[in-house]
């Protein structure tokens, strides 16, 4: 009578041989058994279908190297098992690629929400200021002209322009202190 390492033995050797059939009875034999074991390290039925599937993969990538026929079912769980301890290192490894990703995004809006209330406060600032030193704000910071350009478009000597503008920064710097430390 035959064993079953006997009966896996004789099937690895026919399909070392060229006997495609042979790998179709060693599937119908050792899946479920791949799935079970891949299911007890994992505990996630989908992922251990999976990882039988990969695992025979590498069974059949393999096979023709397998120099004790007779040990197909040790060797092939010991394939079964380092799969599956991979796959949890994976998902493992995701786990806390995800965790870092979700820090490092609440950390980016919680900056976006300082830079927004910063943002608000500027410009609450600015519209405190005499409208002669927010136009000169307005036009040097945010429209980039120069000096000179300022001077010109507002019919005002360049040193007005310059004056202003120090009176404007000034102010704002007193502004934004004071709110900050309120």
């Amino acid at each position: 009578m035959k064993t079953n390492n006997t009966i896996d033995g004789d099937l690895v050797k026919q399909f070392q041989s060229g006997n495609a059939n042979a790998l179709t009875e060693l599937v119908k034999r050792w899946h479920k058994q791949f799935c079970e074991k891949a299911y007890w390290i994992v505990k996630d039925a989908d992922q251990s279908k999976d990882i039988a599937q990969d695992s025979w993969k590498t069974i059949i990538a393999k096979i023709e190297d397998l120099r004790e026929p007779n040990k197909f079912g040790a060797w092939a769980l010991r394939i079964v098992y380092s799969k599956a301890l991979d796959s949890i290192r994976a998902s493992s490894k995701k786990r806390l690629q995800l965790e870092e990703f979700a820090k490092e995004q609440s950390q980016t809006i919680e900056e976006c929400h300082e830079d927004l209330q910063l943002k608000n406060e500027l410009l609450k600032a600015i519209r405190s200021l005499p409208v002669k030193q927010q136009l000169v704000i307005k036009l040097f910071y945010v429209e980039e002209y120069s000096l000179q350009e300022i001077g010109d478009l507002l019919r005002i000597s360049v040193g007005t322009a310059k004056s202003r503008l120090f009176h404007a920064r000034e102010k704002l710097k007193y502004i934004l202190k004071e709110v900050k430390d309120n």
